[in-house]
């Protein structure tokens, strides 16, 4: 019988809740705690190697040293530091060069971005598609402009507006906004980014791609009749003019997310989710300063992906990313969390619980989410073994994951924290129990998870729900 994987020198299971590093000799997994090796410090490691490795390959090696800030020289100054977002930032970074995304962003056409090719392929780097021919989304005419927007959403509603400048948000009517969009002489650069508006009649006329209606949780597995309304995250407007700009981030709740500009054109900065990099993105949020930092000095590579007019780019869960709007923007995006991205969404919201991360655009209840979908799971692999079918194995590995996050957050001294978030009428110590269950059955069957880029074609028999 097959056993749950086991990593370490400890050879204990996968644990949400722990640290842990690679070593990139044999590819093992250690918890932190086991190797002597500090979560903090990981990021300074440029190439780790394990107690045993360290025998024939040698000692762990650092990275060299870069400057915290982008404007220390070392050398006393009286220059000011530049505020990301500013006029000079804003010019600073036009002139920069980055690595190309052709590196990391794979091209598809609408009618190749399928269940079958993520099934296939994963969904770890972002997706660029060309045209929108084939990905079964409804978006309005090339005519459709911000007045339409006013006019579909209403005047009076309001919305939050970023000041660019400042990297500060405050509140106007829709209205305001649009007389200021198009006024002969802006004193300022405002950015609209989280007009969510699914309750209005734009409802009708914009339509998220079907892959993403396929594979989100809200829409999905979220009950109509639940208590706790449906996060409203689906469905967002971005109204944004002349260098407009928005810092690096990671979506609320790990979730992926789909961009299409309508009008203009978009510049994203993509830096991959490493262990590394996410300790560095931590370090850096941390820091009283960061806004005057720019994330992107402190990484390897970030890379560079325009966006243009009638586009779609999909971002995978834990991409650290920043954007720039080059020209007047209009673009429609939406948020989703899915299962095969399940390990990287739960380490995602974790970073976001430590920081209490403060967002325009949150994933609000996403535990509330994951325990809707550990139930669909459950009755899934029960359906399945009933008839002797099996689960694909990275909805087993999810299974575990997520199974993992409920004993961590209905254990005593957390479960205050976070039973505001289990839904009505769930017995949350009994799924646990019954979801273990089931996937000790799936393990009969499936010896380890395997990357979804190296299944064989048994796995494509195998059940994707």
């Amino acid at each position: 019988m097959a056993t749950v994987p086991v990593y370490c020198i400890c050879r204990l299971p996968y644990d949400v809740t722990q640290f842990m590093i690679e070593c990139d000799a044999c590819k093992d997994w250690f918890h932190g705690s086991c190797v002597g090796v500090d979560e903090d410090d990981a990021p300074d490691i440029d190439i780790y190697h394990c107690p045993n490795c360290e025998k024939t390959h040698g000692k762990s090696t650092l990275k060299k040293k870069k400057n915290w800030s982008k404007h220390d020289t070392g050398q006393s100054t009286d220059i000011k530091a530049v505020q990301n977002g500013s006029q000079v930032f804003i010019k600073e970074l036009r002139s920069r060069t980055f690595p190309s995304a052709d590196d990391v962003v794979v091209k598809l056409s609408g009618s190749q971005l399928s269940m079958d090719y993520l099934e296939e392929n994963g969904f770890n780097e972002p997706i660029l598609v060309q045209k929108k021919d084939g990905l079964g989304m409804s978006m309005p005419a090339p005519t459709f402009y911000i007045s339409d927007v006013e006019n579909y959403v209403g005047p009076d509603v309001g919305v939050d507006v970023v000041d660019v400048t400042k990297q500060t948000d405050s509140k106007m009517k829709l209205k305001e906004f649009v007389d200021y969009y198009y006024s002969t002489n802006r004193k300022k650069v405002l950015n609209v980014i989280n007009l969510e508006f699914s309750d209005t009649r734009m409802n009708s006329i914009v339509e998220s791609p079907q892959i993403v209606r396929r594979l989100s949780w809200v829409e999905n597995y979220w009950p109509d009749d639940a208590l706790l309304g449906k996060p409203k995250v689906t469905k967002y407007c971005l109204i944004c003019v002349k260098d407009s700009y928005t810092d690096f981030h990671i979506e609320c709740g790990g979730a992926s997310v789909w961009y299409h500009v309508l009008k203009g054109e978009k510049i994203f900065f993509l830096i991959k989710p490493t262990s590394a990099n996410l300790s560095l993105y931590e370090r850096w949020t941390s820091s009283s300063n960061h806004s005057e930092m720019f994330f992107a000095d402190q990484v390897d590579k970030c890379y560079k992906c325009t966006l243009k007019q009638g586009q779609t780019l999909f971002i995978p869960s834990g991409w650290i990313n920043a954007i720039l709007t080059p020209v007047d923007c209009l673009a429609f995006s939406g948020h989703f969390v899915h299962n095969l991205s399940v390990e990287m969404q739960m380490r995602a919201y974790e970073i976001e619980k430590r920081l209490k991360v403060k967002t325009l655009t949150p994933f609000p209840n996403f535990e509330t989410a994951c325990w809707y979908v550990g139930r669909h799971l459950l009755e899934r692999f029960k359906g399945l073994h009933k008839a002797n079918k099996q689960p694909a194995p990275y909805l087993v590995h999810g299974a575990k994951i997520i199974n993992g996050a409920f004993r961590a957050w209905t254990k005593k001294q957390a479960l205050l924290e976070h039973e505001d978030e289990l839904p009505e009428n769930m017995k949350p110590s009994q799924l646990i129990k019954d979801l273990a269950k089931e996937i000790r059955l799936s393990e009969v069957f499936v010896f380890d998870f395997v990357p979804l880029s190296q299944k064989d074609s048994q796995t494509k028999s195998q059940s994707r729900f």
